[in-house]
């Protein structure tokens, strides 16, 4: 297998990921919260729901993290049994019935569910060829895989906010780009991968913006990216601390601080064998 890039090893590193990244909940809640200010906001666990209004029988949310996923789809389709799946046994918590599992060998019979979803969390995976594979594999001829990332687009004004907080810091004009997890399977990228697997695939596009009158989501989104922190090439808590002060500079002087959002999700059919 060819080495992967620096920033590769880093996003897929398993040992990382159920301890540090997401050893709890924690991070991956800051990540989310921060939704909470977009316009116009996507419910997003609802629109999941309705993608499996023809499914019966079984349902895996791999790599299903907090399991916001898996609360709305039990409690909105109490008929459909509900496998939680995630290589991190800290924040699986207490989901029922969660399954400490890796997407790249699924503890899952071929053909066994009726759906399989994969939200936010294929740029995690060192193999994804193979994840796809083990995605299509546990479904039946026609069976839907619903797979979620963002647009390579997506947040750029955090990513700005963050090399130039970080310059500040470092005494430059702009540091080191910081860890972008998205990158390694953008919204962009997603069908060609998946398109070697399935046979159709629909996209539907969430845009948005993120508007905030207070720097704390915005600065708590940041700082969800601790267990990479050693890695970005600055001090962590003192660029965290300057991005907190520019954003309150931008909201003083403009009224709201702004983030422009482009994440999808992505509706995979089965093709027939």
């Amino acid at each position: 297998m060819t080495a992967q890039p620096a920033h590769d090893q880093l996003v897929t590193d398993r040992s990382l990921l159920s301890t540090k990244a997401y050893g709890t909940g924690q991070h991956l809640a800051a990540r989310q919260s921060l939704y909470q200010w977009q316009t116009p906001s996507h419910d997003l666990p609802g629109i999941v729901v309705n993608e499996l209004a023809d499914v019966r029988g079984a349902v895996a949310d791999v790599g299903c993290g907090n399991g916001k996923f898996v609360a709305r789809v039990r409690d909105d389709r109490p008929d459909l049994n509900v496998l939680p799946v995630d290589v991190s046994p800290g924040i699986l918590g207490v989901i029922p019935g969660a399954v400490v599992a890796d997407i790249q060998q699924l503890p899952i019979a071929d053909g066994a569910v009726g759906a399989v979803l994969a939200l936010h969390m294929l740029y995690h995976v060192e193999d994804q060829a193979r994840a796809v594979k083990e995605l299509s594999r546990v479904l039946p001829p026609g069976g839907i895989a619903i797979v979620s990332t963002n647009s390579q687009n997506d947040k750029r004004e955090l990513e700005q906010l963050w090399r130039r907080a970080a310059g500040d810091v470092l005494g430059i004009q702009e540091g080191p780009a910081r860890v972008q997890l998205s990158a390694r399977f953008t919204l962009e990228d997603a069908p060609a991968i998946l398109g070697t697997v399935f046979s159709e695939i629909r996209t539907i596009p969430l845009p948005g913006v993120i508007e905030v009158t207070d720097a704390e989501p915005v600065v708590a989104h940041l700082a969800s990216y601790e267990a990479w922190a050693d890695k970005m090439g600055v001090p962590f808590r003192e660029t965290i601390e300057r991005a907190r002060e520019r954003v309150n500079e931008t909201i003083q002087a403009e009224g709201a601080f702004r983030v422009a959002c482009l994440g999808g999700i992505l509706v995979c059919q089965a093709p027939d064998r």
